[in-house]
Order: C-alpha cells, then structure tokens, then sequence
C-alpha cells in the first residue's frame, strides 16, 4: 500500500519541492513516515552524511563517537554538524565530511554505533531525509522543499513486515556504495532466506525492513562488478515477492517490477524530464500540461532513465 515516486529535472532546480508535491498527492497510500533521496550538485570532494540518533539526550556523545570512527580512517568533520529535533526522543543530523580512506571500511566501522547513531546516506550529491509522519510534516521540519537538485525519490509508508520506527523509513542508501538509494513498494517474500544469506557475506542489516533487503542485495550485486541494468534485471528473477522498486545513483533513476505485476507504476516523460508514481493523479500534480500517461502495468518489467546525457547502463 506505500506509495513511492521518482523525478528527474531537464536542469537542477527545486526538485525537493516537486517531491513534496509528489508524497503528498499520495499521502494516503502512508503516513507512518515519509521519506526523500534529493541528488544535488555533486561534490569534487568530500561527502554528506545523513543520519538519525535514537536519544536526543545523547546529541554531543553520539556524533563525537561518530567522528571518532571517520578520524580513525583518515576523514574529519568539514563543518559543524547541523542537528534537528523536535518533541520527538530521536533527532537528525547533516554533516559534512572529508573523504575517509577506505569508505567501506569506515562504514562497518561506524556502523558498530547503530544502537545510538545511524549514517543513513552518505554521497557526493545523495541526501536521504526521512522520518516520521506525513510529506507535509517532513518537508517543513526538515527543508525539503528548498533543496536543489536534479533528480530524486520518494516514498511513504504504510508499515506492513516491520514496526513503525523512524529508521525503517524509505529511502535506503545502499550501504556502503555513496549516492545509491532505494524506495520500494511490496512485500519479499523470501527476505530471511536472502537475509541470512548476505549476513553469511559480511553484509549487516540495520533494519528489519523487507526493503532493506533489496538495497543489500543491490549492494552486493554492484560489488560482485554488476551494472546497474544486469542487477535490475537479474532481482526481477532472483528476489521472491510482490514490488515495484526504483534505485537511483547520480546518474539517474532505474526500476523493477515483479513477475506479478502487482505493485503500479505510472511515468511521464517530456522534455527530457521525468515524474514517476505509483499512481496517475501524483505524476499530474507536477507536470501541469496535458501529456500522455505510460502506466507500466505488465510482468517482469525494468528501465532506466538517465539525467541529462548520462547513462546508467554503463
């Protein structure tokens, strides 16, 4: 029943507040939580992270462990952390970071703090905000609908295989890969099967999302030298379940559906932009002309849309 959406931009612009838009017109598929993937203009150097902390009491203790961890693999904090909280016990933070000597190595490291903090993206242009409530509620509180982009996901969620919890939100970076992230709609059904499996292969899970699975075994697939087309197509025949699924790293934006067709998806492409929904009256609440509607409603289904000139097949 969640609700996800895609939008890519001919030129970077306020692709945030088109996500909005996107997550409010399908707020009723959701509210448990609310999430967004924005790709902003990339960075020659360095990293965003994103994240979240389960006890705001602990903001000062939390982040200088987190920084204890990037130092120890040569990195630093490149400016003061920006942290946001509200009545809520967990709060957020944005933290921009110089690059670490091994990524995947700082990641497991940092990842061992999980019980008190959580990296949630970490990416050159990728930024994940999620949390709890409505598109509205997590636009406002943290910024969304100001930031600047070229493309992005989004995603509301009805919890159905995992409880309420702010970290089990959508989007899901695919740790540890930096500017890949995820947003899905379904359920896996054989997600402990394939769970167990990637543990064994020194994967962790900070979830008990079924979705998570999807952005691991994406992560795994990247590192076994797939591209991203091979592993869209090898999930539809790998990966048990009902979804329609969409991953997108700096280049642009790729989806999958199950051999089921269950789970919609709806497209507008013009002028070499893109709006992406899992239902018709979201992808119009941004794209005001009138235009044809391409619903990809058969079995077994994936494609790729690059932003600008890029591919993503390569």
């Amino acid at each position: 029943m969640c609700g996800i959406a895609g939008r890519i931009l001919g030129v970077p612009g306020k692709v945030g507040r088109d996500l909005v838009d996107l997550m409010e017109a399908q707020e009723h598929r959701g509210a448990d939580s609310t999430g967004f993937a924005v790709y902003g203009m990339p960075r020659e150097s360095g990293h965003v992270l994103r994240g979240m902390g389960f006890d705001k009491n602990r903001i000062d203790c939390d982040i200088e462990n987190l920084k204890a961890t990037l130092t120890d693999h040569g990195g630093d904090f490149s400016a003061d952390p920006q942290v946001i909280s509200d009545h809520n016990k967990h709060y957020c933070f944005r933290i921009e970071i110089s690059d670490p000597s091994d990524m995947a190595a700082w990641v497991r490291d940092a990842d061992t703090l999980t019980a008190e903090i959580e990296i949630q993206s970490c990416g050159r242009s990728l930024e994940i905000i999620k949390d709890m409530g409505g598109a509205i509620e997590v636009a406002d509180k943290h910024g969304v609908r100001d930031m600047i982009g070229t493309h992005g996901l989004g995603h509301a969620r009805l919890a159905t295989e995992s409880s309420v919890l702010p970290n089990a939100s959508h989007p899901f970076w695919a740790r540890p890969f930096s500017d890949v992230a995820i947003v899905h709609n379904g359920q896996i059904t054989d997600y402990f099967t394939w769970r167990d499996r990637l543990i064994r292969a020194g994967y962790q899970f900070l979830t008990e999302n079924d979705s998570e699975l999807i952005a691991v075994w994406v992560s795994d697939q990247m590192k076994q030298g797939l591209t991203m087309e091979q592993a869209l197509k090898k999930s539809i025949i790998s990966i048990d379940g009902v979804f329609t699924y969409m991953i997108a790293t700096p280049d642009g934006i790729g989806f999958a559906k199950d051999r089921f067709a269950m789970k919609p998806l709806v497209v507008i492409e013009q002028n070499g932009e893109l709006a992406a929904a899992t239902e018709e009256q979201a992808v119009r609440r941004v794209v005001s002309e009138e235009t044809d509607v391409i619903n990809h409603d058969g079995p077994s289904l994936m494609g790729i849309w690059g932003v600008g000139n890029r591919s993503m097949a390569a």
